[in-house]
């Protein structure tokens, strides 16, 4: 008999002792998934804090730690963000799976599709940030007067701040599921935003300034992307709404 709960079809009935009990096991294999990735992530974490040592300059290639503790803690901090990671695919689909049933057959292939299509973009904005975001704000930051200071780099500040960025670009990759979100729930239409699309421009602008990298070529490599991104949800709300319409 399989341990693995049994996602139920739309409309079918079920006591709320079952549903606490698929919630409960679903849960579990959640966090059975983080542990593992935790488990792998640790097992690799030289690999992951060179990988994200890359970016800083050569003079600052290590960071320095100023506690006992501290190396170990910074170890296990990034082990853990690196274990949600991997674990989000099994996380999402356990939750995907248990609010499904309350969603028609047809809406779940769109849901399920706007997932697929959230966690790309998501990973290509990890990637715009760790390539072309990160290493420019890293360099224009630790150049930054630098006669007038001798520069260390604190290990556990430093990986913090590379999170950040990585984690603050990759939702900003999220505009289009965003609007195509707005469109789909009738909050706006394919024609108001075709209307307003200088409006739109703006306000991607103003998230490409407010995005970590400080210096002016990073901050228009974080503009571009942003703006092609928000034309690209207007041609998918112009292409899709009609299909929602009916």
């Amino acid at each position: 008999m399989s341990r693995l709960p049994r996602r139920l079809r739309h409309g079918e009935e079920a006591t709320l002792v079952e549903h606490l009990g698929e919630l409960r096991t679903r849960l579990i294999i959640a966090l059975a998934a983080l542990a593992v990735g935790f488990a792998v992530a640790y097992a690799f974490h030289g690999h992951l804090l060179e990988w994200l040592n890359r970016p800083l300059p050569d003079r600052l290639q290590k960071p320095v730690t100023f506690s006992p503790i501290e190396p170990f803690a910074t170890s296990v901090l990034v082990s853990l963000w690196a274990a949600l990671l991997l674990a989000l695919p099994v996380i999402f689909w356990q939750l995907w799976s248990f609010l499904a049933p309350a969603f028609e057959e047809h809406r779940q292939r769109s849901i399920a599709l706007m997932v697929a299509f959230a966690t790309v973009l998501g990973l290509g904005g990890v990637a715009f940030g760790y390539f072309v975001v990160l290493p420019p704000a890293i360099h224009f930051l630790t150049s930054y007067d630098s006669p007038h200071y001798t520069i260390l780099i604190r290990a556990r500040d430093y990986y913090k701040f590379a999170t950040f960025v990585l984690l603050g670009v990759g939702l900003a990759f999220e505009v289009p599921v965003f609007v195509l979100a707005l469109v789909r729930l009738r909050i706006l239409t394919a024609a108001k935003l075709r209307g307003t699309w200088r409006v739109g421009v703006f306000l991607m602008t103003v998230i490409g300034v407010l995005l970590p990298g400080v210096d002016p070529v990073t901050t228009l490599l974080s503009v571009i992307p942003l703006v092609l991104l928000y034309v690209l949800s207007i041609g998918l709300a112009t292409f899709l709404e009609p299909r929602w319409r009916r």
